[in-house]
């Protein structure tokens, strides 16, 4: 029975998991554009085109829907992947895994940077990661895979991040957004944290801080997070918009 269930979780997934070919993104960078500015510990946030990523962009009210882990060529070798394949993501019919920039193609991306981490905690935070190359998705309940299948009914904007939470909540089991908070808790490095008051006096004004639980984190809590630079390409090689080139004619709404 149990076999059985994996193998409808799994067709399951797949299907969820298949790009809609109507899906026509706005802006879209070239993965030799995003690769030539990232660095190891980055995440590359996706605006994805399957039908699971379309209940994630309505539940989160963001544009990205999936989330992947920029190790660098040589992590990647270590971890037994190809150089190339040089990206952790957390696929929902694969699991984790490693995978190249070509997965990312004709695509909107976004690279957002954590600040101040030292090279061995950076180190540390891609080894946590690449540690869980071949965990894979809880598909054995269906029922949560299943509910994606239904129209989306309205949900009251506090329900959405808990609706996110996919199977048992094993954290060997992880979602693409739950595997990298995890990652980056490792190291305690701030995403989202929540402010706690002191409870004594001897504690003083100083703000602390709680950790939100790794299950809520969604793509979007990257990108807006204040602690995560946003790199856009397109600035970083000394732009200027003097030296673009416009027709008189505006497009139209009929052209678009």
């Amino acid at each position: 029975m149990s076999k059985m269930l994996e193998g409808c979780g799994y067709r399951l997934s797949c299907w969820l998991s298949s790009p809609r070919p109507w899906h026509r993104p706005e802006c879209r960078l070239e993965g030799g554009e995003v690769m030539a500015h990232l660095r190891p510990g980055d995440v590359l946030l996706v605006e994805g085109s399957s039908r699971l990523s379309a209940v994630i962009k309505y539940l989160t009210q963001s544009s990205w829907s999936h989330a992947a882990l920029y190790i660098g060529h040589a992590a990647a070798r270590r971890a037994g992947g190809d150089e190339a394949a040089c990206f952790v993501e957390a696929d929902l019919a694969e699991g984790v895994r490693l995978v190249g920039h070509n997965e990312y193609r004709g695509v909107p991306l976004r690279i957002c940077r954590p600040v101040g981490l030292t090279a061995e905690e950076i180190e540390t935070l891609i080894r946590f990661a690449c540690e869980r190359v071949g965990h894979r998705y809880d598909l054995r309940n269906i029922v949560d895979l299943g509910r994606y299948l239904l129209p989306l009914p309205p949900v009251p904007a506090p329900w959405r991040r808990r609706m996110l939470t996919l199977g048992s909540g094993d954290p060997t089991r992880a979602i693409c957004s739950t595997l990298i908070a995890q990652a980056f808790q490792a190291v305690r490095y701030p995403i989202l944290p929540i402010e706690a008051l002191p409870r004594d006096e001897a504690v003083g004004r100083r703000r602390l801080w709680r950790r939100r639980h790794y299950s809520l984190f969604t793509p979007r809590d990257f990108d807006l997070s204040p602690y995560f630079q946003i790199v856009k390409p397109a600035l970083q090689a000394d732009f200027d918009p003097h030296r673009l080139r416009w027709l008189e004619a505006d497009v139209t709404p009929a052209e678009r």
